[in-house]
């Protein structure tokens, strides 16, 4: 057994130290699994900064009351009635004057052009009081001032100013046909109100022809268990049709409207893959084949197959896994931290960082290693097996 691995080790040994010998084809293999590991690295990045920050968002101690089976703000409607009733309910927590720390809001569609290619999207212009600032945790401005009520003003997300243009400090800008004058950039660092506007409730629900209805109100809480006090209250109270979760529920099945990238990107990996994987093949038998003299004379003094065996399948893995490493580098350099925007639950844009963290990249080098090992396996066995004979006639 000892003189088993002795040979398994020498075998193994002149295999890796031959690949500058056959460096094109050992290029050509590598380069091959790194654009593989590279794309999807790519999506798996997309999905898990966006997932970061909508599933970031929110918080426990926050309840999230949108009108009964409406999934998401846009599609949600309550009445100015339902706002008074629900600010009444027990479990809300009040400041030091006795009032509900709560904020009804508004949720509208508004369109905005991209600062890159100049193509149009959709971004969200909300409709707050002075609350709401209150309810967000990490809330600050960056820059400039908070609107004034009653005012044609408004407050711009700092994602909103990264990727779409108009949107500056001090910039008027014509939305819903209505003027409106940027007075304010703030900040939400790593969640969806990033990539919102903000401007006065009572102002948006009247340019925007809403009356005196809400899509949502946000509550905090006296304590996590209060929501079963809300939804109590709310279970007893016929005149109100809403569903009661906490925020960060909320935000947490939203994420998943992203999951449909993570599938497309590992379909579309495994598509490239048995591209990498012909050419990991294509490089292996030729690499049995420019070495079958050697194998020949190995075995000639007592070398058995099994070490043969080890020299091939390891030479595949090895030249798999420093193209998992190659794709994973270069994936890291061109996509982490770099900012993009799609499509969230209210039918707006999301500015989000793309985020390659180590479950990503482990995923992307066990792929590689996956296509390393299919790639050597059978130029492995036919080095292990073809006869001596034959080995010494080529």
């Amino acid at each position: 057994m000892t003189s088993l691995f002795r040979q398994m080790a020498a075998v193994i040994s002149m295999t890796i130290g031959g690949l500058p010998s056959r460096f094109w084809g050992s290029v050509t293999t590598i380069l091959s699994i790194a654009l593989v590991v590279a794309t999807l690295l790519a999506f798996l990045a997309m999905s898990n900064g966006f997932t970061k920050t909508v599933a970031g968002t929110g918080s426990d101690d926050i309840a999230m009351i949108l009108g009964t089976g409406s999934e998401a703000e846009l599609n949600s409607t309550m009445s100015s009635e339902a706002v008074r009733l629900l600010e009444e309910a027990p479990g809300i927590a009040r400041d030091a004057a006795g009032r509900p720390i709560t904020s009804p809001e508004l949720y509208v569609v508004v369109g905005a052009n991209r600062r890159a290619g100049g193509g149009e999207a959709n971004v969200s212009l909300r409709g707050v009081t002075s609350r709401a600032p209150d309810l967000r945790t990490g809330f600050r401005l960056s820059s400039g001032r908070m609107f004034e009520p009653g005012t044609n003003e408004m407050i711009v997300g700092a994602g909103v100013v990264r990727e779409f243009r108009g949107f500056d400090l001090d910039t008027e800008l014509q939305l819903g046909g209505s003027a409106w004058k940027v007075v304010g950039i703030f900040e939400v660092p790593g969640t969806v109100f990033d990539s919102e506007l903000w401007a006065d409730l009572p102002v948006v629900q009247s340019l925007f022809n809403r009356g005196p209805t809400v899509q949502a109100l946000r509550a905090r809480l006296e304590s996590t268990a209060a929501l079963a006090e809300i939804q109590s209250f709310v279970d007893s109270e016929p005149r109100l049709q809403v569903d009661v979760k906490t925020e960060k529920e909320h935000f947490a099945s939203e994420a998943q409207s992203l999951q449909y990238l993570v599938y497309f990107g590992w379909a579309l990996s495994i598509t490239l893959g048995f591209g990498a994987l012909a050419g990991a093949l294509n490089t292996m038998y030729a690499a049995v084949e420019a070495r079958s003299k050697e194998l020949a004379t190995l075995r000639a003094i007592g070398f058995g197959g099994l070490p043969a065996f080890a020299g091939a399948i390891t030479e595949s893995i090895v030249l798999a896994l420093a193209g998992g490493l190659v794709g994973a580098g270069g994936a890291y350099l061109l996509f982490n931290g770099l900012t993009a925007s799609t499509l969230g639950g209210g039918f707006t844009q999301v500015v989000f960082d793309f985020n390659i963290g180590p479950q990503q990249v482990l995923a992307g080098v066990q792929l590689a290693l996956l296509l390393g090992l299919l790639g050597g396996i059978f130029p492995a066995l036919r080095a292990a097996r073809t006869p001596l004979l034959k080995l010494g006639a080529d």
